[in-house]
């Protein structure tokens, strides 16, 4: 038996499997060793296996129209990849390579149409496990699309940053310069028309001129502290646009490829009508 059953109830996609069945389904597996970063399959190519993981470790990547690389998964021990094509019998919709060297047990299509030829449950467990992982992935990408990066922030936000975002937004006020300069202008009045004869601060008003460097010297490092987060707050708006905006060019480039790939096919029976 090339793999403990104890390792296939830890795998998420078999874990609605009975003991009998998991059996069953070990002894179907075949093993394969791959080299340090030997490419296991790659995107776009037909699929038809199932790979889970024994020893080592494999990177599960796209590569996007710009050549950046998109790590998807790091699989593990234990770890499945490779299962969607081994269902649906498309074409591998990303690639994947060994990071070490690494022992991989596979599951082709047939196999697992024996598994189920045996035992007819495991096609509705293994139906309802991909149920849930599309609906987990549904949720992920809903999720992903509607983050309000303003809703965030405030969460996070602490006391001191509220603070300097309500000190800026005030200093940067029609309301604070028309209070300041009424002040200023009351002070002026007070001191050289009211208090001609004992003022308290007289021309060139030093007490004045100091209030206002206090005043200068405890806005500004705040606005800065402001002005500062702000600064992070458009970095991180704009890679999130980035994001958004790859995913979207990888959508639309994946289908280009299954357009593509349809075109083909239909030439192919096309071609096949006409010979006969």
């Amino acid at each position: 038996m090339p793999v403990d059953v104890s390792l296939l109830s830890d795998v998420p996609i078999f874990r609605l499997l009975d003991d009998t069945e998991r059996r069953t389904l070990a002894a179907l597996f075949e093993e394969r060793s791959c080299g340090v970063g030997e490419t296991i399959f790659h995107r776009g190519e037909p699929g038809d296996e199932l790979f889970l993981v024994k020893e080592g470790r494999v990177n599960v990547f796209v590569t996007s129209d710009v050549g950046d690389v998109i790590t998807l998964a790091n699989a593990t021990p234990g770890d499945v990849f490779g299962e969607i094509s081994l269902l649906d019998g498309g074409p591998r919709t990303a690639s994947a390579a060994a990071v070490d060297a690494t022992t991989v047990l596979t599951l082709d299509r047939e196999k697992l149409l024996e598994l189920v030829q045996r035992h007819p449950h495991v096609a509705l467990d293994l139906l309802t496990v991909m149920g849930q992982r599309l609906r987990a992935t549904d949720e992920l990408l809903r999720a992903g699309t509607a983050r309000n990066l303003n809703e965030e922030e405030d969460e996070q936000m602490t006391f001191g940053e509220r603070i300097a975002d309500r000190v800026a937004s005030f200093g940067g006020s029609w309301t604070f310069i028309i209070i300041f300069g009424t002040i200023l202008l009351g002070w002026i009045v007070l001191n050289s028309v009211l208090l001609l004869r004992k003022p308290f601060d007289p021309f060139p008003y030093i007490l004045l001129n100091l209030f206002l460097s206090m005043t200068a010297a405890v806005q500004a490092p705040v606005i800065m502290m402001s002005q500062n987060r702000q600064t992070i707050k458009d970095r991180l708006r704009a890679d999130l646009d980035y994001q958004v905006n790859l995913k979207s060019e990888l959508e639309v480039a994946e289908l280009h490829r299954k357009l593509d790939h349809l075109t083909e096919r239909f030439e192919a029976v096309t071609a096949r009508g006409k010979q006969l």
